[in-house]
């Protein structure tokens, strides 16, 4: 007799007449006045449960009629065809172990009926146990799977970037500070007696760590937790998330824009071949529109503008915009959205005011432009950002001030010795799984959700 996950008997991996075992909770339990009852078990490994008849010729069954949802149970039966309505299979149980009861049955926080998001995440340690947050936990597995996959496939290598760091990438300010030393007040700190002998901040990005190692070995990138002290409440917002960085050398801006369309077109692919039930699940209960918007990605060719003519299209638009459009300003998601649906496509936008974007963006010809890029989706917006780095030495230097200069001697003497035209781009993991799971909050992506008032669980 072998122990076997649902996922395998439910995709008919185990031979009917089987004798197996099988471990899990109950997601329901149904008893009928005919001395059977029914069990259905669920272990995490599928989204479907596997439903167990127990007779009343077992011997405890008296106390197989006392359980009730959220039970962990091991059953041992016959695996066999099945009548009922849903399911091609299921245990005839000759054994139900109860290995742990659910106390105060009454009082069980997720008892099978329909809660609300909000009221979930007052239980974040026990919404595991639900249908959605299941199929979240087994996207993101099956996205991080398809992430790595996609680039060992292309001979990037992965490399760790720290979590603790010195400099502040992308010159927000809105960093977590590390410190072992204890005083409520900033400027009275002498941080050369602190642990690292300065200042020192959790990441927001491992993009300019990741460059040294790209103009090495070529093609690398990053895939690690990074954080933003932002008091944001919002639903698109988290203090911790992860990032996906990759880091190309001898490429350009339309190298950078090839890569994070061929990127999205092919992890989207392999997801909904990893994970079709849960797709399926989202298209059906959280957003019809899911399986349009993926095929959309994976099947329409990315329309490519550039930012000047972006803001034009904007500006002959009959709808009315929240937010103002005019050359110089940021897009908001508003004006995102709108760009996707004209084209009816998924839109690159490249060469951005340089006035808006980061130093480290590679300067056109023109000195008021950037080469940068914003990957925008149907709707949602911006899923992708990136550019090409400024590899010149001179004008790198011209972007920072005294101050950066400093910090970062190390990355200008990336360009002092055999430096290349590079590029790369950096795309959140949560907002991506929201994207492809059609849920709105990202608070219900992350396992453990960071947010402003809240690290309790």
């Amino acid at each position: 007799m072998s122990t076997h996950t649902i996922r395998e008997i439910l995709q008919n991996e185990v031979a009917i007449d089987s004798t197996v075992a099988v471990n899990g909770w109950l997601r329901s339990v149904r008893h009928s006045k005919g001395g059977f009852s029914f069990l259905a078990i669920h272990d995490g490994s599928s989204f479907g449960h596997l439903q167990a008849v127990a007779d009343g010729s077992l011997s405890n069954y008296a106390d197989i009629q006392s359980l009730t949802t959220g039970a962990a149970v091991r059953i041992i039966g016959t695996l066999v065809e099945s009548q009922g309505r849903g399911q091609d299979r299921e245990l005839q149980a000759t054994d139900v172990q109860i290995v742990g009861r659910v106390a105060e049955p009454d009082q069980y926080p997720i008892a099978k009926k329909r809660h609300t998001f909000e009221y979930l995440r007052t239980v974040a340690h026990l919404r595991p146990r639900t249908n959605t947050f299941g199929a979240i936990a087994r996207l993101r597995h099956a996205t991080s799977i398809a992430i790595h996959e996609y680039f060992h496939s292309r001979e990037f290598v992965w490399i760790s970037t720290p979590i603790i760091t010195a400099s502040d990438c992308e010159g927000a300010g809105d960093l977590f500070r590390v410190s072992t030393l204890e005083t409520a007040n900033r400027d009275q700190i002498d941080y050369t007696d602190d642990f690292f002998g300065q200042e020192t901040f959790l990441t927001v990005s491992g993009q300019l760590n990741v460059e040294s190692f790209c103009l090495a070995l070529s093609r690398v990138y990053t895939f690690g937790p990074t954080f933003r002290a932002e008091n944001s409440n919002t639903s698109r917002h988290l203090a911790e998330f992860w990032m996906v960085e990759p880091e190309i050398a001898f490429a350009s801006l339309k190298e950078n824009a090839d890569l994070a369309e061929d990127f999205l077109k092919c992890v989207f692919t392999s997801i909904i071949k990893a994970v079709p039930e849960d797709i399926d699940f989202f298209q059906q209960r959280i957003d019809k529109q899911v399986g349009a918007r993926i095929q959309q990605v994976i099947e329409r060719p990315f329309v490519r503008i550039d930012y000047t003519d972006a803001i034009a299209e904007l500006q002959k638009a009959t709808k009315e915009f929240e937010f103002p459009v005019e050359w110089g300003l940021d897009l908001q998601s508003e004006h995102e959205r709108y760009l996707t649906e004209i084209a009816d496509a998924p839109v690159i936008v490249t060469n951005y005011p340089a006035g808006i974007k980061a130093f480290y963006m590679r300067l056109n010809d023109d000195e008021k432009t950037v080469a940068a890029m914003d990957v925008l989706v149907p709707g949602v917006g911006e899923i992708i950002g990136g550019s090409q780095r400024e590899e010149r030495l001179d004008v790198l230097d011209a972007r920072m001030n005294d101050e950066m200069r400093d910090e970062l001697w190390w990355y200008r003497e990336l360009r002092k010795y055999g430096t290349v035209p590079h590029a790369g781009f950096g795309v959140g993991f949560e907002r991506l799984v929201l994207y492809l799971s059609g849920m709105e909050n990202i608070r219900d992506i992350a396992p453990f959700p960071r947010v402003p008032k809240n690290a309790s669980f």
